[in-house]
């Protein structure tokens, strides 16, 4: 198994180093986790990204651990298409069991879609285009297995996973107890999630799970504060960068003290009822109110971002 050196990470910009036998993996705005079990020297996906993941995922998979490119499983924190986009091609190329927690079963078997996104729950233009994000699950039957129920992760030893529910009714988190490192899926995450230009800069702040896709916020303050009281040294997450120490620390546990005003939208379809999800999907979703502003601002704010990303890829093309 090779360590990647700062040199390595510049030139490809495909990974980056998160811990000791971990290593992440960024497309567009979303993360995907490789973590090395030294003990059969075998490895692990966390999360599967977007349609676009899969060669990044392939490649770099091939660099780290070669010949053993193939992981012996995959694990999902949640069933959201940016953690499920690239399954389909790598469940081609590699004939693995997928791991997930039995309440985000429903989603990864096509039997329930997830309660819709609300753009009206606030933050900045990922917000407003949230409306356009699928809802939709997956169809994982042949290679879908519930995780055990004793906490442990199939393929990791020294990891235990935990139910933190809220952003999806089966999210999940790994933590490996010797050394702090926590990932924390979409639980939490380390960027601002609903801004655009805290997506693209990727700047560095603990942040609540993204309000547009989180359906119950009474559940999801519970499990941050289950989280925070872990005090992991490092916390890796679905989106924005890997943080260490005590800022990072302060942060977390800042979040789950003041988590209704720093992290619940103050308005939305979800902020005073939850969806209500069980073992068959979801069961019932909040009425969505007027909804012909925020879809107004969301066509307005798609064709901002359409604008903006032409602009980009017209300077880089001709360098200007």
């Amino acid at each position: 198994m090779e360590n990647i050196t700062l040199i390595e990470e510049k030139l490809y910009k495909k990974w980056f180093a998160v811990a000791p036998g971990v290593w992440g993996i960024h497309d567009v705005f979303v993360n995907m986790y490789l973590i090395h079990e030294p003990a059969n020297n075998s490895w692990v996906l966390v999360d599967a990204g977007l349609q676009t993941s899969a060669h990044k995922i392939m490649q770099v998979a091939k660099h780290l651990f070669w010949p053993q490119a193939t992981p012996s499983a995959i694990i999902l924190t949640h069933g959201h298409f940016d953690h499920t986009g690239a399954l389909p091609a790598l469940l081609s190329e590699w004939d693995v069991p997928v791991y997930a927690h039995y309440l985000e079963a429903p989603y990864l078997t096509g039997r329930s879609a997830y309660p819709p996104p609300d753009p009206s729950a606030g933050g900045g233009m990922m917000t407003l285009l949230s409306w356009t994000f699928p809802k939709q699950g997956i169809n994982l039957n042949g290679h879908l297995l519930m995780l055990p129920e004793d906490g442990s992760v199939p393929g990791l030893e020294g990891w235990r996973y935990i139910h933190t529910p809220g952003h999806t009714p089966g999210h999940i988190s790994l933590y490996r107890e010797y050394d702090g490192v926590l990932l924390a899926g979409d639980a939490f995450v380390t960027t601002q999630a609903e801004s655009l230009s805290h997506v693209i800069t990727q700047s560095k702040k603990v942040s609540g799970p993204p309000k547009y896709f989180t359906p119950d916020w009474i559940s999801a303050e519970s499990s941050v504060k289950k989280l925070a009281a872990l005090q992991p040294q490092t916390v890796a997450t679905g989106h924005g960068k890997p943080l260490t120490g005590q800022e990072m620390q302060r942060q977390l546990q800042s979040l789950a003290d003041n988590f209704k005003a720093s992290a619940r939208p103050h308005s939305g379809r979800y902020v005073n009822e939850a969806a209500v999800a069980g073992v068959n999907g979801v069961e019932y979703i909040p009425p969505a109110g007027n909804t012909r502003w925020w879809l107004l601002a969301g066509a307005v704010a798609l064709a901002a971002a359409g604008i903006w990303y032409t602009r980009k890829r017209t300077k880089a093309r001709f360098n200007v």
